[in-house]
């Protein structure tokens, strides 16, 4: 380098030499290097040069990885004859060769890129549908609902998964949901006088489809709507169905009471004759004594509408006749009533004291005389 002294005569032969270097632009690098404007989503490339040095531009690829394997190793990873294996994230898949290579044309083998996966379209579900986040992409979810009155069978959030399939089967919607029927309320009715049923009448219910509003059947058990109801408690079941065959059902009770007053007895020594059921709301009960005896008190009584029997209660006491006098005219006058009842208060001609007592009467009737022979040797 010489001595020191020499120093200065050497710097000044340098200096053009220095301010001609700093003139030169700096290097855009060699010709042919592959650079080229960034694709979205393909192959990218980087912009460092190396002057004389044959390299391919550094890959970058949108959602997925490289891994580069150079000839010479270390940090020229994208000189002739490098490779690079092409690897996607996760939900995405590669369109283009999973292997590149830097080739003596200073451009890579092919173009890559990796797009989001999808999967199969949904098929929309009858009486239903679906809606989903991010289509039918990697990771999107679908969400299945149903019309009212339908029930959803199946998954109902499904996940579009890195295989390109629906997490789960697609759901379907069903008519689970029994059709609907209100009955009326409880039917009491008061048999009319004299009588022992009601006539009850309602209207006959509608049952309503929850889904498709249609229902196949409607069944009636017990007595329809506009019967003669007997005393008692009557179960009225509806029962409706629909398409799906799916069962509602609804049910009251009519109530038919009739007012009572109590049995009566017949009197003793007579007799007792009632209608219809013989104690209740309207019922007559007419009494009548066997022969010899006559009636006292109320001959019919009528059970009232406050469940009393109206009159006073009847009895048969024995008949007492005057045989003390001279004509049958006045004997007869002195139980011309009692002769009625007599008469009247027998049942049947077929009785043996009726035919007796009747055929006394005659013979008195015919000779008054005898009468009074009887009240004689008595």
């Amino acid at each position: 380098m010489g001595s020191p002294a020499h120093w200065p005569a050497l710097l000044l032969l340098l200096l053009p030499l220095l301010l001609l270097l700093l003139r030169v632009p700096p290097s855009r690098g060699f010709p042919g290097s592959g650079d080229s404007p960034l694709e979205d989503d393909e192959v990218g490339y980087s912009h460092p040069r190396y002057k004389d040095t044959p390299w391919c531009s550094p890959i970058k690829v949108k959602y997925g990885d490289v891994y580069c394997r150079a000839p010479q190793g270390g940090y020229y990873k994208t000189a002739l004859g490098t490779r690079c294996d092409i690897r996607c994230q996760k939900g995405y898949e590669l369109y283009g060769s999973s292997l590149l290579i830097c080739q003596s044309n200073k451009r890579w083998s092919d173009k890559v890129i990796c797009k989001q996966k999808r999967c199969p379209t949904l098929a929309m579900p009858a009486n239903g549908g679906f809606k989903c986040v991010d289509g039918a992409y990697f990771n999107s979810r679908c969400e299945y609902y149903c019309s009212p009155g339908y029930t959803l069978k199946g998954e109902r959030t499904v996940t579009c998964m890195d295989n390109k399939a629906w997490s789960g089967r697609p759901a379907s919607c069903v008519d689970m949901e029994p059709p609907r029927i209100k009955c009326p309320s409880v039917k009491e009715r008061i048999a009319e006088p004299n009588k022992l049923t009601v006539r009850v009448s309602w209207e006959t219910p509608e049952g309503r489809d929850t889904a498709d509003g249609i229902l196949t059947d409607v069944i009636l058990k017990g007595l329809p709507p506009g019967s003669n109801f007997p005393e008692g408690d009557h179960k009225i079941q509806y029962t409706v169905y629909d398409r799906a065959e799916n069962k509602g059902t609804c049910k009251f009770r009519v109530k038919v009471r009739v007012k009572r007053c109590g049995k009566l007895n017949a009197p003793e020594n007579g007799y007792m004759k009632c209608s219809s059921d013989g104690d209740n709301y309207g019922a007559t009960c007419e009494f009548s004594c066997i022969g010899g005896y006559e009636l006292q008190g109320s001959p019919a009584r009528v059970c009232q509408s406050n469940l009393a029997w109206s009159g006073t209660e009847p009895t048969c006491a024995a008949m007492n006749v005057n045989v003390g006098v001279r004509t049958a005219a006045a004997l007869l006058d002195q139980f011309y009533e009692k002769r009625r009842l007599l008469i009247v208060s027998t049942p049947t001609a077929r009785n043996l004291l009726y035919r007796l007592q009747l055929g006394m009467l005659q013979a008195v009737a015919a000779n008054p005389t005898l009468l009074l022979q009887y009240g004689a040797s008595g």
